[in-house]
Protein backbone atom coordinates (compact mmCIF):
# COMPACT_ATOMS: atom_id res chain seq x y z
CA UNK A 1 0.00 0.00 0.00
CA UNK A 2 1.40 3.41 -0.95
CA UNK A 3 2.06 5.89 1.79
CA UNK A 4 0.38 9.32 1.86
CA UNK A 5 2.83 11.99 0.76
CA UNK A 6 3.73 14.70 3.26
CA UNK A 7 4.66 16.99 0.41
CA UNK A 8 3.48 20.56 0.26
CA UNK A 9 5.25 21.67 -2.89
CA UNK A 10 7.58 24.62 -2.54
CA UNK A 11 8.78 24.02 -6.08
CA UNK A 12 5.83 25.77 -7.73
CA UNK A 13 4.37 29.26 -7.65
CA UNK A 14 6.03 32.68 -7.31
CA UNK A 15 9.15 32.58 -5.15
CA UNK A 16 8.30 35.72 -3.18
CA UNK A 17 4.80 34.50 -2.34
CA UNK A 18 6.10 31.12 -1.21
CA UNK A 19 8.68 32.72 1.07
CA UNK A 20 6.07 35.05 2.56
CA UNK A 21 3.69 32.14 3.15
CA UNK A 22 6.43 30.23 4.94
CA UNK A 23 7.91 33.15 6.85
CA UNK A 24 4.89 35.03 8.21
CA UNK A 25 3.63 32.18 10.43
CA UNK A 26 7.19 31.50 11.58
CA UNK A 27 7.70 35.14 12.56
CA UNK A 28 4.79 34.83 14.92
CA UNK A 29 5.88 31.44 16.20
CA UNK A 30 9.47 32.50 16.87
CA UNK A 31 8.23 35.79 18.33
CA UNK A 32 6.10 33.75 20.74
CA UNK A 33 9.07 31.61 21.80
CA UNK A 34 11.29 34.64 22.29
CA UNK A 35 8.50 36.27 24.29
CA UNK A 36 8.97 33.43 26.78
CA UNK A 37 12.53 34.60 27.41
CA UNK A 38 11.39 38.18 27.87
CA UNK A 39 8.53 37.16 30.17
CA UNK A 40 10.94 35.11 32.28
CA UNK A 41 13.29 38.10 32.55
CA UNK A 42 10.41 40.44 33.40
CA UNK A 43 8.91 38.31 36.18
CA UNK A 44 12.26 37.22 37.62
CA UNK A 45 13.37 40.85 37.54
CA UNK A 46 10.58 41.61 40.01
CA UNK A 47 12.30 39.29 42.50
CA UNK A 48 15.49 41.40 42.46
CA UNK A 49 18.70 42.16 40.59
CA UNK A 50 20.49 39.14 42.08
CA UNK A 51 17.83 36.74 40.78
CA UNK A 52 17.90 38.44 37.38
CA UNK A 53 21.69 38.11 37.30
CA UNK A 54 21.40 34.40 38.18
CA UNK A 55 19.02 33.84 35.26
CA UNK A 56 21.34 35.82 33.00
CA UNK A 57 24.18 33.45 33.89
CA UNK A 58 22.01 30.49 32.84
CA UNK A 59 21.13 32.07 29.50
CA UNK A 60 24.29 31.07 27.55
CA UNK A 61 24.05 27.49 28.82
CA UNK A 62 20.36 27.03 28.05
CA UNK A 63 20.95 28.59 24.64
CA UNK A 64 23.83 26.20 23.91
CA UNK A 65 21.54 23.24 24.51
CA UNK A 66 18.65 24.87 22.65
CA UNK A 67 20.92 25.45 19.68
CA UNK A 68 22.03 21.83 19.83
CA UNK A 69 18.37 20.94 19.31
CA UNK A 70 18.09 23.48 16.51
CA UNK A 71 21.18 22.01 14.85
CA UNK A 72 19.73 18.51 14.96
CA UNK A 73 16.56 19.94 13.47
CA UNK A 74 18.54 21.60 10.69
CA UNK A 75 20.16 18.28 9.84
CA UNK A 76 16.81 16.50 9.84
CA UNK A 77 15.17 19.26 7.81
CA UNK A 78 17.93 19.21 5.20
CA UNK A 79 17.65 15.50 4.45
CA UNK A 80 13.85 15.36 4.85
CA UNK A 81 13.21 18.33 2.54
CA UNK A 82 15.40 16.87 -0.18
CA UNK A 83 13.65 13.49 0.21
CA UNK A 84 10.30 15.24 -0.17
CA UNK A 85 11.56 17.10 -3.24
CA UNK A 86 12.62 13.76 -4.71
CA UNK A 87 9.15 12.31 -3.98
CA UNK A 88 10.14 9.51 -1.57
CA UNK A 89 7.54 9.32 1.28
CA UNK A 90 8.87 6.06 2.77
CA UNK A 91 12.31 7.57 3.15
CA UNK A 92 10.74 10.68 4.67
CA UNK A 93 9.08 8.54 7.36
CA UNK A 94 12.31 6.73 8.22
CA UNK A 95 14.31 9.95 8.40
CA UNK A 96 11.74 11.71 10.58
CA UNK A 97 11.30 8.85 13.04
CA UNK A 98 15.01 8.17 13.37
CA UNK A 99 15.76 11.87 13.88
CA UNK A 100 13.44 11.89 16.91
CA UNK A 101 15.13 8.82 18.39
CA UNK A 102 18.51 10.45 17.84
CA UNK A 103 17.43 13.63 19.64
CA UNK A 104 16.18 11.57 22.60
CA UNK A 105 19.54 9.80 22.90
CA UNK A 106 21.43 13.07 22.82
CA UNK A 107 19.18 14.52 25.54
CA UNK A 108 20.17 11.75 27.95
CA UNK A 109 23.88 12.42 27.40
CA UNK A 110 23.45 16.20 27.80
CA UNK A 111 21.44 15.92 31.01
CA UNK A 112 24.02 13.66 32.65
CA UNK A 113 26.85 15.97 31.59
CA UNK A 114 24.92 19.04 32.77
CA UNK A 115 24.40 17.74 36.30
CA UNK A 116 28.03 16.66 36.62
CA UNK A 117 29.43 20.04 35.55
CA UNK A 118 26.88 22.48 36.99
CA UNK A 119 28.93 24.23 39.67
CA UNK A 120 32.30 24.26 37.85
CA UNK A 121 30.69 25.54 34.65
CA UNK A 122 28.90 28.50 36.20
CA UNK A 123 31.86 29.32 38.40
CA UNK A 124 33.96 29.51 35.23
CA UNK A 125 31.38 31.90 33.76
CA UNK A 126 32.00 34.25 36.68
CA UNK A 127 29.09 33.43 39.01
CA UNK A 128 29.83 34.41 42.60
CA UNK A 129 29.08 32.01 45.53
CA UNK A 130 25.97 33.99 46.53
CA UNK A 131 24.46 33.49 43.04
CA UNK A 132 25.29 29.77 42.60
CA UNK A 133 22.42 28.48 44.82
CA UNK A 134 19.94 30.46 42.71
CA UNK A 135 21.43 29.03 39.53
CA UNK A 136 21.13 25.50 40.92
CA UNK A 137 17.44 26.03 41.71
CA UNK A 138 16.73 26.91 38.10
CA UNK A 139 19.03 24.52 36.25
CA UNK A 140 18.14 21.35 38.17
CA UNK A 141 14.59 21.60 36.88
CA UNK A 142 15.60 22.86 33.44
CA UNK A 143 17.96 19.93 32.87
CA UNK A 144 15.34 17.36 33.91
CA UNK A 145 12.88 18.88 31.43
CA UNK A 146 15.34 19.04 28.55
CA UNK A 147 13.64 16.20 26.67
CA UNK A 148 10.62 18.46 26.30
CA UNK A 149 12.83 21.08 24.66
CA UNK A 150 14.87 19.05 22.19
CA UNK A 151 12.43 16.49 20.79
CA UNK A 152 9.64 18.95 19.83
CA UNK A 153 12.20 21.28 18.22
CA UNK A 154 13.33 18.47 15.95
CA UNK A 155 9.72 17.46 15.32
CA UNK A 156 8.74 20.99 14.33
CA UNK A 157 11.61 21.28 11.86
CA UNK A 158 10.43 18.04 10.25
CA UNK A 159 6.97 19.56 9.82
CA UNK A 160 8.48 22.70 8.27
CA UNK A 161 10.56 20.56 5.92
CA UNK A 162 7.27 19.41 4.43
CA UNK A 163 6.40 23.04 3.68
CA UNK A 164 4.04 23.55 6.62
CA UNK A 165 5.05 26.51 8.78
CA UNK A 166 1.60 27.25 10.20
CA UNK A 167 1.36 24.27 12.53
CA UNK A 168 4.84 24.69 14.09
CA UNK A 169 3.98 28.35 14.66
CA UNK A 170 0.70 27.40 16.32
CA UNK A 171 2.47 24.87 18.55
CA UNK A 172 5.10 27.45 19.52
CA UNK A 173 2.39 30.02 20.26
CA UNK A 174 0.42 27.66 22.50
CA UNK A 175 3.63 26.81 24.36
CA UNK A 176 4.39 30.51 24.84
CA UNK A 177 0.89 31.24 26.17
CA UNK A 178 1.21 28.34 28.61
CA UNK A 179 4.64 29.44 29.80
CA UNK A 180 3.76 33.10 30.23
CA UNK A 181 0.49 32.23 31.95
CA UNK A 182 2.19 29.91 34.43
CA UNK A 183 5.07 32.28 35.20
CA UNK A 184 3.34 34.61 37.70
CA UNK A 185 1.44 31.70 39.28
CA UNK A 186 4.52 29.62 39.99
CA UNK A 187 7.08 32.39 40.57
CA UNK A 188 5.00 34.49 42.98
CA UNK A 189 2.61 31.82 44.30
CA UNK A 190 -0.59 33.34 42.93
CA UNK A 191 -3.93 31.53 42.59
CA UNK A 192 -3.20 28.99 45.31
CA UNK A 193 0.11 27.85 43.80
CA UNK A 194 3.22 27.69 46.04
CA UNK A 195 5.75 30.53 45.69
CA UNK A 196 8.68 28.88 43.89
CA UNK A 197 10.53 31.93 42.53
CA UNK A 198 13.31 30.78 40.13
CA UNK A 199 12.17 27.17 40.36
CA UNK A 200 8.73 28.34 39.29
CA UNK A 201 10.18 29.97 36.17
CA UNK A 202 11.91 26.71 35.26
CA UNK A 203 8.77 24.64 35.89
CA UNK A 204 6.69 26.95 33.70
CA UNK A 205 9.17 26.45 30.85
CA UNK A 206 9.17 22.66 31.24
CA UNK A 207 5.36 22.48 31.28
CA UNK A 208 5.09 24.57 28.13
CA UNK A 209 7.67 22.48 26.30
CA UNK A 210 5.91 19.27 27.33
CA UNK A 211 2.76 20.56 25.64
CA UNK A 212 4.69 21.30 22.45
CA UNK A 213 6.14 17.76 22.48
CA UNK A 214 2.71 16.14 22.59
CA UNK A 215 1.26 18.41 19.88
CA UNK A 216 4.21 17.96 17.51
CA UNK A 217 4.15 14.16 17.74
CA UNK A 218 0.38 14.01 17.23
CA UNK A 219 0.54 16.18 14.12
CA UNK A 220 3.51 14.34 12.65
CA UNK A 221 1.76 10.99 13.00
CA UNK A 222 -1.91 11.66 12.31
CA UNK A 223 -1.81 14.54 9.81
CA UNK A 224 1.54 14.48 8.04
CA UNK A 225 2.01 10.67 8.17
CA UNK A 226 5.72 11.24 8.71
CA UNK A 227 6.29 8.75 11.53
CA UNK A 228 6.95 5.04 11.12
CA UNK A 229 5.61 2.64 13.75
CA UNK A 230 7.77 -0.23 12.53
CA UNK A 231 10.97 -1.11 14.37
CA UNK A 232 13.87 -0.23 12.04
CA UNK A 233 16.98 -2.29 11.59
CA UNK A 234 20.24 -1.04 13.09
CA UNK A 235 21.65 -0.57 9.58
CA UNK A 236 18.71 1.65 8.67
CA UNK A 237 19.04 3.68 11.88
CA UNK A 238 22.77 4.07 11.44
CA UNK A 239 22.37 5.20 7.84
CA UNK A 240 19.70 7.75 8.73
CA UNK A 241 21.65 9.08 11.70
CA UNK A 242 24.74 9.41 9.55
CA UNK A 243 22.90 11.54 6.96
CA UNK A 244 21.25 13.67 9.64
CA UNK A 245 24.44 14.19 11.62
CA UNK A 246 26.42 15.02 8.49
CA UNK A 247 24.53 18.31 8.44
CA UNK A 248 23.17 18.34 12.00
CA UNK A 249 26.46 18.19 13.90
CA UNK A 250 28.12 21.06 12.02
CA UNK A 251 24.86 23.01 12.18
CA UNK A 252 24.60 22.38 15.92
CA UNK A 253 28.21 23.42 16.30
CA UNK A 254 27.53 26.55 14.28
CA UNK A 255 24.47 27.45 16.34
CA UNK A 256 26.22 26.71 19.63
CA UNK A 257 29.07 29.05 18.76
CA UNK A 258 26.77 32.01 19.48
CA UNK A 259 25.74 31.03 23.04
CA UNK A 260 29.23 29.75 23.84
CA UNK A 261 30.63 33.12 22.85
CA UNK A 262 27.79 34.72 24.82
CA UNK A 263 29.10 32.83 27.84
CA UNK A 264 32.56 34.26 27.22
CA UNK A 265 31.09 37.75 26.86
CA UNK A 266 29.05 37.19 30.05
CA UNK A 267 32.29 36.43 31.89
CA UNK A 268 33.69 39.71 30.51
CA UNK A 269 30.59 41.55 31.69
CA UNK A 270 30.92 39.94 35.14
CA UNK A 271 34.05 42.02 35.58
CA UNK A 272 31.80 45.10 35.60
CA UNK A 273 29.50 43.68 38.33
CA UNK A 274 26.19 41.80 38.60
CA UNK A 275 24.30 44.86 37.32
CA UNK A 276 26.19 44.66 34.02
CA UNK A 277 25.46 40.92 33.76
CA UNK A 278 21.77 41.53 34.46
CA UNK A 279 21.60 44.32 31.87
CA UNK A 280 23.41 42.21 29.26
CA UNK A 281 21.03 39.32 29.98
CA UNK A 282 17.95 41.50 29.44
CA UNK A 283 19.42 42.98 26.24
CA UNK A 284 20.26 39.50 24.91
CA UNK A 285 16.67 38.39 25.36
CA UNK A 286 15.39 41.55 23.70
CA UNK A 287 17.76 40.88 20.83
CA UNK A 288 16.33 37.41 20.29
CA UNK A 289 12.87 38.94 20.02
CA UNK A 290 14.09 41.66 17.66
CA UNK A 291 15.74 39.09 15.40
CA UNK A 292 12.64 36.87 15.28
CA UNK A 293 11.74 37.92 11.73
CA UNK A 294 15.25 37.23 10.48
CA UNK A 295 15.34 33.88 12.29
CA UNK A 296 11.96 33.02 10.76
CA UNK A 297 13.24 33.91 7.30
CA UNK A 298 16.33 31.73 7.64
CA UNK A 299 14.15 28.90 8.97
CA UNK A 300 11.88 29.23 5.93
CA UNK A 301 14.68 29.54 3.39
CA UNK A 302 16.10 26.15 4.40
CA UNK A 303 13.17 23.91 3.37
CA UNK A 304 12.47 26.10 0.33
CA UNK A 305 16.02 25.69 -0.95
CA UNK A 306 16.10 22.01 0.05
CA UNK A 307 12.95 21.12 -1.89
CA UNK A 308 13.86 23.19 -4.96
CA UNK A 309 17.39 21.85 -5.07
CA UNK A 310 16.06 18.30 -4.77
CA UNK A 311 13.62 19.04 -7.62
CA UNK A 312 16.43 20.69 -9.70
CA UNK A 313 14.70 24.11 -9.66
CA UNK A 314 17.96 25.99 -9.34
CA UNK A 315 16.80 29.42 -10.49
CA UNK A 316 14.27 29.47 -7.67
CA UNK A 317 17.10 28.93 -5.18
CA UNK A 318 18.96 31.99 -6.47
CA UNK A 319 15.83 34.16 -6.47
CA UNK A 320 14.99 33.18 -2.88
CA UNK A 321 18.42 34.33 -1.73
CA UNK A 322 18.16 37.66 -3.55
CA UNK A 323 14.75 38.45 -2.00
CA UNK A 324 15.94 37.35 1.43
CA UNK A 325 18.91 39.71 1.35
CA UNK A 326 16.66 42.71 0.64
CA UNK A 327 14.39 41.75 3.54
CA UNK A 328 17.36 41.53 5.93
CA UNK A 329 18.41 45.08 5.08
CA UNK A 330 14.90 46.48 5.55
CA UNK A 331 14.33 44.72 8.87
CA UNK A 332 17.70 45.81 10.19
CA UNK A 333 16.88 49.47 9.51
CA UNK A 334 13.47 49.15 11.19
CA UNK A 335 14.89 47.59 14.37
CA UNK A 336 17.68 50.16 14.56
CA UNK A 337 15.15 52.99 14.63
CA UNK A 338 12.64 51.40 17.00
CA UNK A 339 15.10 50.08 19.58
CA UNK A 340 17.30 53.15 19.46
CA UNK A 341 14.41 55.53 20.12
CA UNK A 342 12.88 53.41 22.88
CA UNK A 343 16.03 52.03 24.49
CA UNK A 344 15.72 53.58 27.96
CA UNK A 345 11.97 53.15 28.22
CA UNK A 346 12.19 49.48 27.21
CA UNK A 347 15.08 48.78 29.59
CA UNK A 348 13.25 50.31 32.55
CA UNK A 349 10.46 47.72 32.26
CA UNK A 350 12.72 44.91 33.45
CA UNK A 351 14.65 46.36 36.39
CA UNK A 352 14.50 49.64 38.30
CA UNK A 353 18.23 49.63 39.02
CA UNK A 354 19.76 52.60 37.08
CA UNK A 355 22.95 50.68 36.30
CA UNK A 356 21.00 47.77 34.80
CA UNK A 357 18.90 50.20 32.77
CA UNK A 358 21.96 52.00 31.42
CA UNK A 359 23.70 48.80 30.28
CA UNK A 360 20.55 47.49 28.59
CA UNK A 361 19.81 50.83 26.92
CA UNK A 362 23.39 51.19 25.65
CA UNK A 363 23.19 47.76 24.05
CA UNK A 364 19.90 48.66 22.33
CA UNK A 365 21.36 51.88 20.95
CA UNK A 366 24.51 50.28 19.53
CA UNK A 367 24.13 46.62 18.50
CA UNK A 368 20.89 46.89 16.43
CA UNK A 369 22.86 48.99 13.94
CA UNK A 370 24.26 45.66 12.73
CA UNK A 371 21.11 43.48 12.72
CA UNK A 372 20.95 43.59 8.92
CA UNK A 373 24.42 42.01 8.82
CA UNK A 374 23.24 39.34 11.25
CA UNK A 375 20.32 38.56 8.94
CA UNK A 376 22.59 38.16 5.93
CA UNK A 377 24.75 35.72 7.89
CA UNK A 378 21.74 33.70 9.10
CA UNK A 379 20.29 33.44 5.59
CA UNK A 380 23.49 32.32 3.89
CA UNK A 381 24.23 29.80 6.66
CA UNK A 382 20.72 28.33 6.32
CA UNK A 383 21.20 28.05 2.57
CA UNK A 384 24.49 26.17 2.91
CA UNK A 385 22.92 23.79 5.44
CA UNK A 386 19.91 23.19 3.19
CA UNK A 387 22.24 22.05 0.41
CA UNK A 388 23.93 19.60 2.77
CA UNK A 389 27.11 21.74 2.80
CA UNK A 390 27.43 22.70 6.46
CA UNK A 391 31.17 23.39 6.59
CA UNK A 392 30.76 26.87 5.12
CA UNK A 393 28.23 27.80 7.81
CA UNK A 394 30.64 26.54 10.48
CA UNK A 395 33.47 28.64 9.08
CA UNK A 396 31.32 31.78 8.95
CA UNK A 397 30.12 31.35 12.52
CA UNK A 398 33.55 30.57 13.93
CA UNK A 399 35.05 33.53 12.10
CA UNK A 400 32.42 35.90 13.42
CA UNK A 401 32.75 34.85 17.03
CA UNK A 402 36.29 33.72 17.66
CA UNK A 403 38.30 35.65 15.08
CA UNK A 404 36.38 38.93 15.19
CA UNK A 405 33.84 39.41 18.00
CA UNK A 406 35.55 37.98 21.08
CA UNK A 407 39.03 39.48 20.42
CA UNK A 408 37.51 42.89 19.65
CA UNK A 409 35.21 42.61 22.68
CA UNK A 410 38.16 41.97 24.96
CA UNK A 411 40.08 44.93 23.56
CA UNK A 412 36.99 47.11 23.62
CA UNK A 413 36.21 46.24 27.23
CA UNK A 414 39.71 47.26 28.24
CA UNK A 415 39.78 50.52 26.31
CA UNK A 416 36.17 51.71 26.33
CA UNK A 417 34.35 49.58 28.89
CA UNK A 418 30.93 47.99 28.42
CA UNK A 419 30.21 49.92 25.22
CA UNK A 420 33.42 48.57 23.70
CA UNK A 421 31.92 45.08 23.91
CA UNK A 422 28.81 46.27 22.10
CA UNK A 423 30.78 48.03 19.35
CA UNK A 424 32.71 44.80 18.78
CA UNK A 425 29.41 43.00 18.12
CA UNK A 426 28.52 45.58 15.46
CA UNK A 427 31.80 45.18 13.63
CA UNK A 428 31.58 41.38 13.72
CA UNK A 429 27.97 41.26 12.48
CA UNK A 430 28.54 43.54 9.51
CA UNK A 431 31.96 42.22 8.55
CA UNK A 432 31.05 38.55 8.48
CA UNK A 433 27.50 39.16 7.19
CA UNK A 434 28.80 40.94 4.08
CA UNK A 435 31.50 38.30 3.73
CA UNK A 436 28.83 35.59 3.77
CA UNK A 437 26.95 37.24 0.90
CA UNK A 438 30.17 37.52 -1.11
CA UNK A 439 30.94 33.84 -0.46
CA UNK A 440 27.46 32.70 -1.50
CA UNK A 441 27.82 34.50 -4.82
CA UNK A 442 31.27 33.06 -5.52
CA UNK A 443 30.86 29.56 -4.10
CA UNK A 444 30.85 26.46 -6.29
CA UNK A 445 28.39 24.92 -3.83
CA UNK A 446 25.63 27.22 -5.13
CA UNK A 447 26.28 26.29 -8.72
CA UNK A 448 23.97 23.49 -9.89
CA UNK A 449 25.43 20.33 -11.40
CA UNK A 450 23.32 20.93 -14.52
CA UNK A 451 21.72 24.34 -14.96
CA UNK A 452 18.18 23.81 -16.19
CA UNK A 453 16.47 26.94 -17.45
CA UNK A 454 13.00 27.01 -15.87
CA UNK A 455 10.54 29.83 -15.21
CA UNK A 456 10.56 31.14 -11.63
CA UNK A 457 6.78 30.90 -11.29
CA UNK A 458 6.87 27.17 -11.77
Amino acid sequence: MSQPSPRRALTEGPVGSQLIRLTLPMIWGIFAVMAIELADAYFVGQLGTLELAAMSFTFPVTMVLSNLAIGLGVGASSVIARAIGEGNPQRVQRLTTNSLFLSLLIVVVCVLFGFLTLDPLFTALGAEPDILPLIREYMHIWYLGMVFLVVPMVGNTAIRAAGNSEIPSLIMTLAAITNIGLNPLLIFGLGGFPRLELQGAALATVAARALSLVLALLFLHFRQHMLSLFLPTWEDVRGCWSRILHVGLPAAGTNMVIPISAGIITSLMAGFGPEAVAGFGVASRLELLSLSALAALSTSVAPFIGQNWGAKRYQRVQESLRLSFFFCLGWGILMTVLLGLGSTTIAAQFDSNPEVIEVTASYLRIVPLSYAGTGLLLTVSAAFNALGKPLAAVILSLTRMFLVYIPLAYVGSQWIGVNGVFLAACIANWGVGLGAVWWSRRSEQFRPPILVEQPLSG
